[in-house]
């Protein structure tokens, strides 16, 4: 993917970078596909990559999560500030974004979409630069100009469906867990809803594979 824009001199310099670094970690360039997970409570953002497309997926980088709004739980309406919770896919690429640079999320999915206000659920979720969020996820300039390249590459290598899921914390991790816990101890919904995105992050965890997931009709996500 060519990019016409303002930055496209920087962002070849960021590409050489990003090759290099691929390289030290003895990774393909461009990978096979990338997968990417968020962590709202732990404010990171994890880059995993596969070499070939039958291998497992390893880790190539954690970014810094720089600004965090909102609390536990799903996003289910607009205004609520609200990051949300769940499993997505990039479906744009802003080379002109006022926050530097932005990859959009396809909120709201199909879960959301039966979940969330009918009418108001929300809309325009990124990951992008800056430092600033209203239910968006950013992760300043430089580590949004790093995934950009890398995201831009296995596109234009013909990975159409880019990954993001986006849990409330990092289960595996106590503090951050007793953290959920303590949170959520009242609220029946939002721990029913979190020990099923549990199923995903544990089979990820367990494999270093993506479960496919699906939506049944009371919007719950079902795995297989």
């Amino acid at each position: 993917m060519k990019l016409f824009t303002r930055l496209q001199d920087p962002l070849n310099k960021v590409e050489d970078s990003v090759k290099k670094q691929f390289e030290r970690q003895n990774l393909n360039w461009p990978p096979a596909s990338l997968y990417i997970r968020s962590f709202k409570y732990d404010r990171q953002l994890e880059i995993w990559v596969q070499n070939h497309i039958d291998e497992p997926y390893k880790l190539f980088k954690t970014y810094k999560v720089c600004m965090q709004s909102g609390t536990m739980g799903p996003k289910r309406m607009e205004g609520d500030y609200q990051v949300p919770e769940g499993f997505y896919y990039i479906n744009e690429f802003n080379p002109n974004s006022v926050y530097h640079l932005s990859l959009g999320l396809n909120y709201p999915n199909a879960s959301d979409r039966i979940l969330s206000d009918s009418v108001r659920p929300g809309s325009a979720i990124y990951i992008h630069g800056n430092c600033v969020s209203t239910g968006c996820i950013p992760i300043s300039d430089a580590p949004i100009e790093e995934l950009y390249v890398l995201a831009s590459a296995v596109k234009a290598a013909g990975q159409e469906f880019i990954p993001v899921h986006v849990f409330p914390v990092k289960y595996s991790v106590k503090k951050s867990l007793d953290y959920l816990n303590a949170n959520i101890q009242n609220n029946a919904y939002l721990q029913h809803f979190s020990a099923n995105l549990r199923r995903g992050f544990d089979y990820f965890e367990t494999k270093k594979k993506l479960p496919v997931i699906m939506v049944n009709k009371e919007g719950e996500y079902v795995y297989n």
